[in-house]
């Protein structure tokens, strides 16, 4: 209703109420006289129709839609902080800062043999991404360091997209008493999890088994330490949880394709790549059935791509079942252009 209320329409309405014997033609007196008013109307009507929106869950955005789940006690995960390991040539002292290209890394703890375990001074993934030597910071005396394996990865603050998702799962799911709609919303509460299945009784009475994935919906091992912890803490006594990062199952594909001229191989190759790996996180633990058909589809909807032919998916043409505990990955794409 409210989107229909526009300046004009409402304008027009206010004129109509006016009797005929006064002029009513643009510029005239009382033209101008409600133009002012029809505006501010239109425009207090638009922002009811934005604030419905901003108070639906299904529509709400940023800390709006932070204040609509905070009703149900879901937080939007912060972002937090990668924690490398770095080997130095020498003995360091904690608290000393070392940087690499614009992010600073922090000793925290000493590991063993001149390795040490840092954190990133900065939130979220850019303290996952560099490796090499790192920049003496503190001008430790004659001592170099290098940056070393991923600890714990930084995550960045949660999108809204998947607050969204947790906030559906809890309010549409039946979660009392440690049943498995809670064991997979308390694997969602941990920071970087963006995905998590619930195997209840797998092992026998007393057993409950979790597999997770990150925010990407990719195999990350790191969490589950994190996430045992959390459901420890929370869980009813009496349950012997498990938790455990799924196995992958790769998705090569095969073509040859015609193109219609306003894209390259190269460009093709790409978008068809992006849009198949963004379809297998789509699916991971809820189809586990990988369509032949639907891959199809998906390559001849690319910009650029006129046909194809010979489709192979991991060397065949059916099908893929994957296994429960099982994650679809993108493998190699290989299309040559006829």
């Amino acid at each position: 209703m409210f989107e229909e209320m526009t300046y004009e329409s409402i304008l027009e309405d206010m004129l109509s109420r006016v009797t005929s014997d006064v002029d009513k033609r643009e510029g005239s007196i009382i033209y101008d006289a409600l133009a002012p008013c029809a505006y501010q109307l239109a425009q207090n009507y638009f922002n009811l129709s934005n604030f419905i929106d901003l108070v639906s869950g299904d529509t709400a955005v940023g800390e709006y839609l932070d204040r609509v789940v905070a009703d149900y006690g879901i937080t939007r995960k912060p972002a937090t902080k990668a924690v490398r390991k770095i080997i130095t040539t020498g003995p360091v002292q904690i608290g000393t800062r070392w940087g690499l290209a614009g992010t600073v890394y922090v000793i925290t703890n000493y590991i063993s043999d001149n390795t040490y375990q840092a954190e990133c001074e900065q939130t979220g993934e850019t303290g996952n991404l560099y490796s090499g030597t790192l920049e003496n910071i503190d001008n430790v005396s004659g001592i170099q360091a290098t940056i070393g394996e991923i600890i714990t990865a930084g995550e960045e603050e949660e999108t809204d997209e998947n607050l969204r998702a947790r906030f559906y799962a809890q309010v549409q799911s039946s979660g009392t008493s440690g049943n498995v709609n809670d064991y997979r919303n308390w694997a969602l509460e941990v920071p970087g999890v963006g995905g998590a299945k619930v195997y209840p009784l797998w092992n026998g009475n007393g057993t409950v088994k979790v597999i997770i994935v990150n925010s990407n919906m990719a195999i990350d091992s790191r969490l589950e330490q994190a996430v045992y912890e959390h459901i420890e803490a929370v869980r009813p006594i009496g349950a012997n949880v498990t938790v455990e990062s799924p196995t992958s199952w790769t998705v090569n594909v095969n073509a040859n394709v015609a193109l219609d001229g306003t894209k390259t191989l190269a460009e093709v190759q790409t978008a068809f790549a992006d849009n198949l790996a963004s379809f297998l996180r789509d699916i991971t633990f809820d189809t586990y059935t990988i369509s032949y058909a639907k891959i199809g589809n998906m390559l001849l909807s690319t910009d650029g791509v006129l046909d194809y032919d010979t489709l192979l998916v991991n060397g065949g043409s059916n099908n893929l079942i994957i296994g429960d505990t099982q994650i679809p990955i993108i493998g190699a794409i290989t299309l040559t252009e006829v």
